[in-house]
């Protein structure tokens, strides 16, 4: 498995904190901003792993993972959702529409990489 990440995530900064925590650890990281361009990104590159927000716009991570797990090359992708969503069902619900795991935000600088890791 590639240690090449896609990370989806509208928010400029929690990219930036992401990207910069995996990159300083040896993973190559690509960026996208919205789930059609991560979709389309994800397609082309076929990354290792896709780290998914979930309130994205245009359309939700939920909706991208289930689109991804629509291409045979996406369906051995780990996706893992790293969201804010907290409420009771959320979990379920994310992890429902194909997505391997999740992750909490904020995201812990001291645990983030190794609990990717497990990914790969």
């Amino acid at each position: 498995m590639s240690e090449t990440l896609l990370v989806i995530e509208d928010n400029e900064q929690n990219l930036y904190l992401m990207q910069y925590l995996l990159e300083k650890s040896g993973f190559t990281v690509m960026g996208a901003r919205n789930g059609r361009d991560g979709i389309q990104m994800a397609l082309t590159q076929k990354p290792g792993a896709v780290l998914l927000d979930i309130q994205l716009p245009e359309m939700d991570g939920c909706a991208v993972a289930v689109e991804l797990r629509l291409h045979e090359e996406m369906k051995g992708i780990p996706i893992i959702a790293v969201t804010s969503y907290a409420m009771v069902g959320d979990r379920q619900r994310i992890l429902a529409s194909g997505i391997n795991g999740y992750i909490e935000k904020p995201i812990d600088p001291e645990t983030f990489v190794e609990e990717i890791r497990r990914y790969f």
